[in-house]
């Protein structure tokens, strides 16, 4: 079931109105079974079955049916993409869900071979384990690569900053007023940005601006997650803990380019660099570039 389990992690999550319901929910399907993670912000709830247990349910709720548990796993993956795809899309399925006690039950309603099928997905709720491995870790490896590349753009504004001054006193003029900027202060943005940004970017809501801003984010956390287990698989080595890298994400992200998102992470003291080490080094990297006559944005 290994398969199962690491096929599921970097499926991307999607948003879902069933009913009266809101829920975020994956799922992976193969011929050997499924695999399905549904939560609603307060519970996660799961199932992960083989074909035996496909086999027997299919009996139980589709009497006129006979078929191998692998169509029935066919019939079920191509009922399930499409919604988790594009929710906004008409399905030929019908989908409703109870929640009875700790058991979450998401009914399926299609057609199979002209005659009725009915499914019905049987999820109990998540381990800890299970949680931390969807959720924690990779919300945890998304927050350092989105910090890092806070940390990454400061540095290209203030490198920004020195060009432009450089310009300035070689006698440069600004042609177009309006695209006058004042040098960036990354402190002076953060407190800025904690005071008046950072309610409405941390707006949690039903979950839907995350699945719309960051899935493709998340698949590279947990995607490189995957194959940091498979290395240490693959040595012999005891696996501890695969630590996310945000410098190892960065060549994924690069041919994955996110939403722009309007949250920044604050920088501690220790992460800032010191600006006057910081400053004279990269006024030494200008001096050793020849000086041109700048053309475009500069007369």
């Amino acid at each position: 079931m290994e398969e199962l389990e690491q096929g599921l992690l970097v499926q991307p999550w999607a948003w879902l109105q069933v009913a009266e319901n809101t829920l975020l929910a994956k799922a992976y399907v193969t011929k050997q079974g499924y695999a399905l993670l549904v939560s609603d912000l307060q519970k996660v709830w799961h199932e992960q079955v083989d074909t035996s247990v496909v086999s027997q349910r299919a009996k139980e709720l589709n009497k006129r049916l006979s078929a191998p548990p692998e169509a029935f796993l066919c019939h079920l993956d191509n009922l399930l993409r499409p919604l988790l795809k594009n929710p906004a899309q008409l399905s030929e399925a019908t989908f409703s869900c109870d929640c009875v006690a700790e058991l979450l039950i998401l009914r399926v309603r299609s057609e199979l071979s002209g005659l009725p099928f009915y499914w019905n997905f049987h999820c109990i709720l998540a381990s800890s384990s299970l949680v931390s491995q969807h959720l924690i870790r990779p919300l945890m490896g998304m927050s350092l690569a989105l910090q890092c590349q806070v940390r990454e753009l400061a540095a290209l504004l203030r490198m920004k900053d020195l060009e432009i001054q450089d310009y300035q006193e070689s006698g440069a003029v600004l042609s177009r007023d309006r695209l006058k900027t004042v040098p960036f202060e990354e402190h002076s943005f953060l407190e800025q940005f904690m005071a008046e940004k950072l309610p409405e970017a941390c707006s949690i809501a039903d979950g839907k601006p995350f699945i719309m801003n960051l899935q493709s984010l998340y698949m590279a956390v947990t995607e490189h997650e995957v194959q940091v287990r498979r290395k240490h698989q693959g040595s012999g080595a005891p696996q501890t803990s695969s630590n996310t890298s945000p410098q190892e994400i960065e060549s994924h992200l690069l041919s994955q380019p996110e939403q722009p998102v309007s949250s920044a992470p604050s920088l501690s003291e220790s992460e800032k660099e010191p600006k006057d080490t910081s400053g004279s080094m990269q006024r030494s990297q200008l001096s050793k570039v020849k000086r041109k006559k700048p053309r475009g944005l500069f007369n």
